[in-house]
């Protein structure tokens, strides 16, 4: 008889530590950078040097819409840019809202699935921003953090259908983040990158549709029946 018995804390998926572990070592590169501890000199312009190589610009997509090019130093930022945060308080807020979401939404939809939502939702998050906005940068990892939220909703909104209870009810946790959003925008002013979150909430959401488990074949008998 095995005398070992089982963790009360569930392990985090392996994708998700990935993620937080990148999204942490390059803020801790950062802001180590700044204060001189590690690479020298260059190291204190090591965030301006990534937000111009790895951000996305506003000004180069529309560049890409109008010549009609998209070169890959230039695509390669629809999937850079949530992994450079302003400033260190925010990379630490992407991180904890990562491991809560990722966790949840992995072990329900798979490593695979999860990663998916992560990457389309922010691709999705600059695409709207990109096509709506006239602003210069987007950094940061709350589109695609958004876009976990936006899977976990669905989750939320699909139980709550089961057992015949409001649906609405689901978007609570969106309507809550998007209310504090707004409060800190009036009290102390701020960029409009809650135009990005919100369609990586949007992105999230909907692409839950198809990477949950079973969701193509619901999909299917939907189209078959229509």
């Amino acid at each position: 008889m095995s005398s070992a018995e089982p963790s009360p804390i569930n392990p985090l998926p392996p994708v998700v530590v990935a993620l937080a572990l990148f999204t942490m070592g390059v803020e801790l590169a950062f802001t180590l950078g700044a204060r001189g501890i590690v690479g020298g000199p260059p190291a204190v312009g090591w965030r301006l040097d990534a937000l111009q190589s790895y951000g996305f610009s506003g000004q180069i997509f529309d560049w890409m819409l109008a010549t009609g090019q998209a070169p890959a130093m230039h695509l390669i930022r629809f999937i850079s840019y949530p992994f450079v945060n302003g400033s260190f308080t925010q990379a630490l807020f992407v991180c904890v809202f990562l491991l809560a979401m990722g966790k949840m939404v992995a072990e329900l939809f798979g490593g695979v699935a999860m990663l998916a939502v992560f990457v389309l939702s922010g691709i999705g998050g600059a695409l709207v921003w990109g096509l709506l906005l006239d602003e210069a940068w987007l950094i940061g990892g709350f589109p695609p953090v958004y876009g976990l939220i936006g899977a976990f909703t669905w989750i939320l909104w699909r139980r709550l259908s089961l057992v015949g209870e409001n649906q609405a009810r689901a978007f609570t946790l969106i309507l809550f983040l998007m209310g504090i959003q707004l409060v800190f925008g009036l009290l102390f002013g701020g960029t409009k990158d809650w135009v990005a979150d919100l369609a990586g909430f949007g992105t999230g959401f909907l692409l839950s549709f198809f990477v949950a488990p079973g969701g193509w074949a619901r999909i299917r008998r939907r189209i078959r029946h229509d």
